[in-house]
Order: C-alpha cells, then structure tokens, then sequence
C-alpha cells in the first residue's frame, strides 16, 4: 500500500435552507462522495445532528475512517466562525445560537470548523475555481438570499465578531421591499431568486401586456419561470431580468469602490441566466463607476458547479482547522 499524507481526506458540508449536502473530499478537490438530508425536516437540532452524523459516518467509514480524515468545514448561514455557532439564521428552523461545530465534533469525532455559506463558496472558488491566484476579489452569491464573501490580500473579511461582509443586506432602496432580516429595501429582496420573482409579482400586476408568466399562479412563480419565459422571448420577463440586474450592478459599482477588487463572481442559479442579467448588470456598473477604477475589475460566473461548490469550499476549511 502507498502511504501518503496519513490524513488524505476532509469533510465538506453545505446547510442551505432546503438541504444540507456533505461529500468527502481528496486534496485535489476532488468530491469523492456526498450524500444529503432535508434541513427542514428537523425542528430540534440534536434529531439534525443524529440525522446527517448518520449518513455521514457510514461515507467516512468507506473511506477508512475517522483516522483518514483531516477536519471537516462547515458554511452555514450566519456561521459564526470565529465561535463555531450559527447565530440568528432567519432560513432555518433552529433559532437563537446553536454551537454547532462542537455538536458535530462530539458526534463525529472530527475537529471542525465552521463559516457562512458565502464566505465557504468564496473559499471554493479561491480554492478550485475562477478566482484561483486572485487575492482581493468578491463571491455574490445569488440564491435564496443574497450572500457575499469578501477576500482582501489573500484573506477572507470576517471583521472583529466574526460576521463582516454582509452585502445582501446593504441598503438599495430607502423603505423598498420588507426584508426577512426586519429591514427595508436590502439587495437580496431585489436580487436574490426570490427577489426576482417578487418583482415578476409587481410587474404582472402593474403592466397590462400579454406575458407567458400570465399562465402560472402569481404565487407560484420562481426565477426560473422568469428564465424560462425571457428564452421564448417574452418581452416582461426579460425587462425583470433587466430590472434585477440594473439593481445588481448599481450596488457592485458601490462594492467596488469600497476594496476595488479584481474581479466579481457571481454564483448561483441566477447567475446562469446569461446576456438577460449580465448585460444589464455590466451596464449599470459602467453607469455608475468612479473613473478611477473603469475598466479594472473582471464581472465572472463561478467556474464551480452548483453542487460542489459549498461542499468544496466548506472542505477546504478542513485543512486549516486545529486539531481537537
């Protein structure tokens, strides 16, 4: 047998607020196996912990045990990883602080750590993916929510408690849309898949023209709808797109002027939307730039998949973490 590192592998894990996906991973970046559970589905975080520390322990066991594995990095919303708590997470059914890398450690047996899920796809993409080399750059990430990861010099902003970094919650429009964190007119309520799909909502209802998305409940429409219908060449639909990234691109020109990084990357389902969202977020960047930084920073969709890139990003904190 080869003896390599003695330690070869590391735990990535993902808890979005529909699923929570986890993998080991080689130090390649290689995903060698994931499995997932429903994160909803556990109203009591300890039936959680027992539920994912059972699909996990038999993934590690494949691979030779807890011996082989290194760490194991969890991003999580509103991680905390300074503490190894998720604090306050609006899209999860845990509320309050939950210390939730030493829930895992006891159960596992692994030392972990843990960040918020923008910050671990940010590590992802720094790691494996488009901003490989880069050391000032920022992750958006365009889900649910709208999350951010901010790298300066190489290193990731968590700020002096831990939770810096917050873009999705940056102000756009002064007493816009009602936000899930209790505030008013936030980026994610205007750019996040929900956001679009408000903003289809408000559209449909405002304009009297003829639109695909008129066959679906309002209720019911998600930004793939939207998408879907922009493709077919539905004129509404591809005005909400022009709407979000006009938004979108207004607050990145605001972002930039603040660490000038060297690139953008945007990640996400909204992200693969294409011309209908990047040309108008480019456009409102160059709209609304200061002259001194024109030209300069690179606009980039994540060259990570979907699946990957949490776990992937998550996974490389399992490198770095202490030993317990």
């Amino acid at each position: 047998m080869v003896t390599g590192m003695e330690k070869p592998y590391v735990v990535g894990m993902d808890i979005g607020g529909t699923n929570t996906v986890f993998g080991v991973v080689d130090s390649r970046g290689n995903v060698l196996a994931t499995d997932s559970v429903k994160t909803q589905s556990f109203t009591k975080i300890e039936d959680y912990v027992e539920a994912v520390s059972s699909k996990l322990r038999p993934l590690i066991e494949s691979f030779g045990g807890v011996e082989k594995i290194k760490g194991m990095g969890v991003g999580a919303p509103n991680g905390n990883y300074y503490n190894g708590t998720i604090e306050f997470a609006p899209n999860l059914p845990w509320k309050g602080v939950i210390p939730l890398a030493a829930l895992f450690e006891e159960k596992i047996g692994v030392p972990t750590a843990l960040t918020n899920d923008a910050n671990a796809a940010a590590i992802g993409e720094m790691t494996y993916g488009a901003a490989r080399g880069m050391k000032d750059f920022i992750m958006i990430t365009l889900g649910t929510g709208v999350g951010s990861g901010i790298v300066v010099n190489g290193q990731l902003v968590y700020g002096h408690d831990g939770f810096a970094g917050e873009l999705g919650h940056v102000i756009v429009r002064r007493d816009g849309r009602q936000c899930g964190c209790g505030r008013k007119g936030c980026l994610e309520t205007y750019c996040s898949a929900t956001g679009v799909a408000r903003t289809a909502r408000e559209f449909l209802v405002a304009r009297p023209e003829p639109s695909l998305l008129r066959d679906i409940p309002a209720e019911d429409i998600v930004s793939k709808d939207v998408y879907d219908a922009a493709v077919r060449g539905d004129k509404l639909a591809q005005d909400i797109f022009e709407y979000t990234g006009r938004i979108l691109g207004e607050a990145l020109a605001d972002f930039i002027a603040f660490s000038s990084p060297e690139a953008i990357v945007l990640f996400g389902g909204l992200a693969k939307s294409g011309d209908y969202i990047m040309k108008p977020i480019r456009k409102a960047i160059d709209d609304n730039l200061l002259k001194i930084y024109e030209g300069k920073t690179k606009l980039m969709i994540s060259e990570l998949k979907d699946a990957d890139a949490a776990v992937l990003g998550a996974s490389a904190l399992g490198w770095e973490v202490r030993d317990i």
